[in-house]
């Protein structure tokens, strides 16, 4: 029996919805196929915008969508992306396929999608390749609500209302794809880029995040805080030059030369990839660690905003698309990162995983007017709950497994919080693929008045396709027994749980 000690009266922190945020990038089938599929098609759409992929998005109340990259992003001229849409300049996605960009989802199309969806925008600036003026323009075009050269040319095209942009990254992977710069060079250029995210609406502000490390590059973490940390705002009052510091890291089973298939993996590579996945919690710790010293009144948050699984690609699709399968393993690896986040809430105000539709860890597949929801879909609509809520202190009795002295990992992995209704969520994963666990969850001598639960569970490489859509979805888990403060349970082999606890 595994103790899982929840302490209802120690309350951590605040766990802010963007945790659960995703990211859509101009890359394979995303937006092309994944999102838009504009007015004039058969799919059902509204203004373009698939109609089933929204829905199954506000399903899990997306809070947050990162757009237009990644990579992208510092290739991007977003004037290339509004008006007319047949006058539309096309370009050539150098970093993704080498297909042709028609730019026909732009600006006015990302903040239709956001409207539909009912989250929040944070769109990626050029910084790679763009002008600080490029970059005004942009915020003044999107943002100002008054007589300009650039609110004229957004009424001109047909929103006479400006949008809000709540989060502004100032460039994307500055150390690589966006300019293979050094770090005391980006923090000058994020000194001078981020002057000009004008912020025209005291009402309405603007968080600036910066291009932060590459995974373990504390350097690059350090000597960039180190040049800009004093002009930072605080979070819940973006005012300063930085309210954020991005974070990327994928999980890979091997390297980048050969990251390993999405299915048909052995046991092996099952606690290979979890491993690898739970050097997040290493990696978050590490660089709020170097935040905590700049930042000790917490006012910089760290952005994940690109996470996830990164497998080779399926057989017989065009490489640079990155289109993956997704399996009961990607659903673990997602609880494994929620739940980090979840407990590093004071630091991490945003986490973005990576991407959307089709693309890497996703969500969603579709294939014409086909769409399933992959095991991924259904942790974030278990943990959904956690969105707004208060983060409770917790932890589990654990056992460590695995089948190489490199890759051992704990068998459980959990997080607890309490929403404003005043219920309890504990979300908890089983990481074996061989063996179920009994589980006594203890709420320290608080009555328990009810508690229900919902699962999901398969075998290690189960997935839905478009022949077997629901092989693996969420299910109601009626084997509770509640005795006291206690609640008692088996967890079966990989497996990710909700419960939702009321308290007498």
């Amino acid at each position: 029996m595994y103790k899982l000690i929840i302490d209802p009266h120690k309350e951590l922190g605040h766990i802010q919805p963007e945790i659960q945020g995703h990211f859509s990038e101009h890359l394979g089938r995303c937006i092309y196929g994944g999102v838009f599929v504009g007015e004039k098609s058969e799919i059902p759409n509204v203004n373009g915008m698939r109609k089933d992929v929204v829905e199954a998005l506000k399903e899990i109340r997306i809070p947050v969508l990162r757009w237009p990259g990644g990579c992208f992003a510092d290739e991007y001229h977003w004037k290339d992306g509004i008006g007319d849409k047949s006058q539309r300049k096309k370009m050539i996605n150098t970093n993704w396929g080498g297909v042709v960009e028609d730019n026909s989802f732009g600006t006015h199309e990302y903040m239709e999608l956001c409207r539909q969806l009912g989250c929040k925008t944070y769109v990626n600036g050029n910084v790679g390749s763009g002008t600080v003026q490029e970059m005004s323009e942009w915020v003044e075009y999107m943002t100002f609500d008054g007589v300009s050269p650039m609110a004229e040319l957004r009424k001109k095209n047909g929103s006479a209302d400006p949008w809000r942009v709540n989060y502004f990254g100032i460039g994307n992977e500055n150390w690589g794809c966006g300019g293979n710069m050094l770090p005391e060079y980006y923090a000058n250029l994020f000194r001078r880029y981020q002057s000009y995210v004008k912020i025209y609406d005291p009402e309405k502000p603007i968080k600036k995040i910066a291009c932060g490390p590459n995974a373990q590059d504390y350097e690059w973490t350090e000597t960039v805080l180190q040049q800009c940390h004093k002009l930072s705002g605080s979070w819940n009052n973006a005012h300063g030059f930085m309210d954020g510091i991005s974070l990327h890291y994928y999980t890979l089973p091997y390297d980048w030369a050969k990251k390993g298939a999405a299915t048909g993996f052995n046991l092996n590579e099952w606690y290979m990839t979890l491993s690898k996945t739970l050097f997040m919690e290493e990696l978050v710790s590490k660089h709020s660690e170097i935040i905590d010293r700049f930042d000790p009144d917490h006012n910089i948050g760290l952005i994940v905003d690109e996470w996830g699984t990164w497998y080779d690609v399926e057989e017989g699709t065009n490489p640079g698309f990155l289109y993956q399968q997704n399996t009961m393993r990607d659903a673990l690896v997602a609880s494994i990162n929620l739940n980090i986040f979840n407990k590093h809430c004071d630091r991490v105000k945003m986490a973005n995983i990576a991407q959307l539709v089709n693309v890497l860890q996703s969500v969603l597949l579709t294939e014409g007017d086909q769409m399933i929801k992959t095991p991924t879909y259904f942790v974030f609509d278990m943990y959904k709950y956690h969105q707004d809520a208060t983060l409770i202190k917790s932890s589990v009795e654990t056992t460590t497994i695995g089948k190489e002295e490199e890759f051992m990992v704990p068998n459980l992995h959990e997080s607890c919080s309490k929403d404003k209704d005043g219920k309890y969520h504990i979300t908890i994963s089983n990481l074996s693929a061989e063996e179920s666990y009994e589980v006594c969850a203890c709420m320290q001598e608080n009555k328990i008045e009810s508690a229900k639960a919902e699962i999901l569970t398969g075998k290690m490489d189960d997935k839905n396709t478009f022949e077997e859509p629901d092989r693996i979805k969420k299910t109601d888990f009626d084997s509770l027994s509640i005795e006291g403060d206690s609640i008692r349970f088996t967890i079966p082999q990989n497996s990710v749980m909700h419960i939702e606890v009321s308290l007498g």
